[in-house]
Order: structure tokens, then sequence, then C-alpha cells
């Protein structure tokens, strides 16, 4: 089917996304049971949070299951509006895949070694992909 194309790094980031919530719950459940937290504890009490509990290391992977969140709400967003379109094939996939590439690498960073300014670069770099994305798309709606 003609623009379709670009609907693969969408399901690939969606794939990846879900492998997060693996990793976040399998390193965070292990974790909240060897430091004896009551999580109805924590409910109840809000000067009491899981970033000042638990090691960072765990933590880590739930910042970046919610950065998955965020800007690639934006990219879901584009590129099934690309796919609609029928322009979602040649370029503007290759573009897709880039930046499903790239967030993948920024994940890796922040789980594995969080080094702040290496993951703010591939995150630039990500960003600039989906900033061409829409730029694609707004130019063949508008």
């Amino acid at each position: 089917m003609i623009g379709m194309a670009i609907l693969q790094p969408v399901v690939a980031l969606t794939v990846w996304t879900m492998v997060m919530w693996f990793w976040l719950y399998g390193t965070r459940v292990p974790a909240l049971s060897a430091a004896k937290i009551d999580p109805d504890d924590l409910a109840r009490d809000p000067t009491k949070n899981l970033d000042t509990i638990l090691p960072p290391q765990v933590q880590w992977k739930a910042h970046n299951y919610n950065h998955l969140h965020e800007a690639p709400t934006v990219f879901y967003a584009v590129a099934i509006t690309l796919a609609i379109i029928g322009e979602g094939d040649g370029l503007n996939a290759y573009f897709a895949w880039a930046y499903v590439a790239l967030r993948v690498i920024h994940s890796l960073i922040q789980v594995l070694i969080n080094k702040v300014m290496l993951r703010f670069q591939i995150f630039a770099l990500s960003s600039f992909c989906l900033m061409f994305l829409v730029a694609r798309a707004a130019l063949a709606m508008f």
C-alpha cells in the first residue's frame, strides 16, 4: 500500500516502549522488595518518592519509560498522518526509522550509563528528525 512504510517504525517504537516497560518493572519490583517499601505508604506520604528511595540505576528505567510517552507522541501523530495522506514512503520513512533508532540509542544511554550531555545530543538529533517529519506533513497538508 502506498504511504504505509512509515507505519513499520511506528510499530517498532511501540514495541521498544513495551521492552522498556518490562525492563522498568523487572528492575523496580525487585528493588522495591529489597528496600521493603510499602507502595501504599508512598501514596499516603507526598514527601516520599521513589527517586529518593531507590537506586538511581533503577529509576533511570522509569524516567526513560516516561520519556517514551513525551516527544514520541508527536512522532506517532505525524507518522500516522503521513501514512493516511499517502506520504509515508521514501524519505519520510527513512527519517522515521532514524527517529526510532535514535530513540532506542537514547534509551540505552539513559538506562545503562545516563550521561546527560550524550543523551541530550542524541535527543537533539532525534528531535531534528521529528521536526523534518512535521515539516513534511505540514507541506503536504497545507
